[in-house]
């Protein structure tokens, strides 16, 4: 019998590393951006075609490599960030694995030139699937440029499980955005398909994200600044009004590396709490500087996840710092409409005191004076009829009142029992009830339909049918409306704009990064178009990070869920007739896109049961 253990070839080994490391387009630009960082460059330009399928390219102003390093850093485990077991104990660079270019250069073909500044000639080298192809001399700029094409052309059934252009272009816009927000001392631009996505100049941190999320964002800014023997604390929280209830701008940045925290989420959302309501998430953009001896970012392959040594006096600083910066920018709280304005009490002006209420008797009142004045001093003094009356009207009518209502309801009451009585089987009319149930009778029983589930799987559906079949009908906007859109948001709506279409938009492109809305789907003709188009468009994306869900699934889900009939909307006997009959046409009725139920029944058994019957 022959031995069965083996070591892997180096190329087997090196597309299992792929498949931890570059799991889609946008992991490889991750790597080689940060490894542009790393190089200490100050203009890094990404340029993808395809979403990256095609061509993914880096061009750095570093340090540049020589062609010994050229060749090695292809290998395996090939770094220049440690050299000892204690260096991965205070890490300050973006890769450290030696992993990255070895496992791009396996499942791609990849083409780097690369020239020091010393050197006269720069070095190119070819690699195809991990084996090198091509090894010499060239002409180059100072730095360094990697070009990876045909990202897993002998790794077909990971190619074949990639997402449409528009999700992994907006992957790739993430990680971008990522590195960009870390390093605002550093220029970046990001081209896709030749149009210009980012074009970033050196800045400070408030005008990067400005740069990145557009101009809106400079007066949803508060500062958060603090200083503590533990970690450093800088960057911005957003305003509370600006809150969304989906998530996408959420930064934490330990030590200029992004990274993703639950437990620190958990901390600033708590400092906001009265500020907004449970389901919104505020916005942040937060540095943390930590000494890197106490943390561990060497958990996870993508190293977004780290471990805190002291991560209770982290969350506490944490806290505090949002807090009080909320504070200093007077931030108030949000209106308590249930709490009872009587107790809001103004504050006293300069030279201003709290008089005490004055008490006045008549010490001449008698209540036994038996004079017709009524005000006389004798011991048998009462009020007059005139005054009795005056003081006791609003009882008497109050008694009235009541007993006219007693005899209303009596009557309701009589002919309802009369109207039963009549019709064993009276017709049944579906009522409202709270603002946000519909109740119909049925045969067995009653069915209970919340009406913003069912509004919202009437609109999937037909939405649904619309980016199959044809075009929804349009409202054309009397005045159209120029909205700005970050980068990212304008690829995703431009790279769309067909599907756009047949769901009964009307956009077109106004310069970088705007567009004209001069059309929405007539049944949203109440909404702000531009609230209706950044809701989908974020309700789009936070959906993006289901794979199983398609891209017409998605936009038909988004556009439901931003149009749908909301709780507290009043519905006629029509209305809610009409969505009745609609429901129960739909292909899944009883559920949302989302799997929430849309309907529920009660029969006369279990109303029976409840009354002891």
């Amino acid at each position: 019998m022959t031995d069965i253990v083996h070591v892997l070839s180096d190329q087997v080994a090196n597309q299992i590393a792929a498949g931890e490391v570059i799991q889609r387009p946008a992991s490889a630009i991750k790597e080689l951006v940060e490894n542009a960082v790393d190089a200490g460059a100050t203009s890094v330009k990404v340029i993808i075609k395809d979403a990256g399928k095609t061509l993914l390219q880096v061009i750095d102003n570093g340090c540049g490599m020589s062609k010994s390093d050229a060749r090695m850093c292809l290998e395996r485990h090939a770094t220049s960030k440690i050299y000892k077991t204690e260096d991965l104990f205070n890490i300050r660079t973006m890769g450290f694995r030696g992993e990255a270019l070895a496992s791009i250069a396996a499942i791609a073909h990849v083409e780097i030139k690369t020239k020091r500044q010393e050197d006269d000639l720069g070095t190119q080298v070819n690699i195809e699937g991990g084996e090198i192809v091509g090894d010499q001399a060239c002409g180059c700029n100072d730095g360094t440029s990697i070009s990876v094409k045909n990202l897993f052309f002998n790794v077909p059934a990971r190619r074949n499980f990639l997402k449409s252009d528009p999700v992994e272009t907006k992957h790739i816009i993430d990680e971008f955005q990522r590195v960009a927000l870390a390093y605002p001392n550093i220029a970046f631009s990001l081209f896709n398909n030749e149009n210009e996505v980012f074009h970033l100049m050196k800045s400070s941190f408030r005008q990067r994200v400005v740069g990145v999320f557009g101009r809106k964002y400079n007066q949803k800014l508060v500062p958060v600044e603090e200083s503590a023997q533990v970690v450093g604390i800088s960057g911005f929280v957003g305003k509370p009004e600006f809150a969304k209830k989906t998530r996408g701008e959420q930064f934490f940045f330990v030590n200029k590396r992004f990274i993703k925290n639950g437990y620190l989420h958990h901390a600033i959302q708590n400092a906001f709490q009265d500020l907004i309501s449970r389901e919104n998430i505020p916005s942040y953009f937060i540095f943390l500087e930590l000494d890197p001896q106490g943390i561990d970012i060497n958990i996870h392959p993508t190293k977004t996840e780290v471990k805190f040594e002291n991560d209770r006096a982290i969350y506490a600083i944490l806290l505090a710092a949002v807090k009080k910066a909320l504070g200093e920018h007077n931030i108030a709280p949000l209106l308590d409409f249930e709490r009872e304005p009587a107790f809001d009490v103004p504050p006293l002006g300069k030279g201003e005191s709290v008089e005490i209420p004055e008490v006045r008797i008549d010490p001449s009142y008698n209540p036994f004076d038996q004079s017709s004045g009524g005000t006389g001093n004798g011991m048998n003094s009462k009020p007059s009829t005139e005054n009795w009356e005056e003081l006791y009207r609003p009882a008497a009518e109050d008694k009235r009142e009541s007993e006219n209502l007693e005899s209303d309801l009596n009557q309701t009451q009589f002919e309802l029992e009369a109207d039963l009585d009549e019709q064993a089987n009276p017709p049944s009319k579906p009522i409202q009830i709270h603002r946000r149930y519909i109740i119909s009778q049925i045969k067995s029983g009653l069915i209970v339909i919340d009406q913003q589930n069912a509004s919202e799987r009437l609109h999937y559906e037909r939405y649904l049918n619309a980016l199959k079949n044809s075009k929804v009908s349009v409202q054309k906007s009397l005045f159209s409306k120029t909205v700005e859109l970050s980068p990212g948001d304008f690829g995703l709506v431009m790279e769309m704009k067909d599907e756009f279409d047949a769901l009964g938009f009307e956009i077109r492109e106004f310069g970088k990064s705007t567009v004209i809305i001069e059309g929405v789907p007539a049944d949203s003709t109440d909404k702000d178009a531009e609230a209706l188009l950044e809701r989908m468009l974020e309700l789009y994306k936070n959906n993006i990070s289901d794979l199983k869900i398609e891209k017409h699934d998605n936009l038909a889900r988004s556009l439901a869920k931003s149009l749908c009939i909301k709780p507290g909307r009043i519905l006629s006997v029509e209305e809610m007739t009409a969505m009745i009959d609609e429901l129960f046409a739909c292909s899944m009725p009883y559920y949302t896109p989302n799997g929430n139920p849309t309907i529920t029944t009660l029969t006369i058994d279990e109303l029976n049961t409840k009354f002891g019957k």
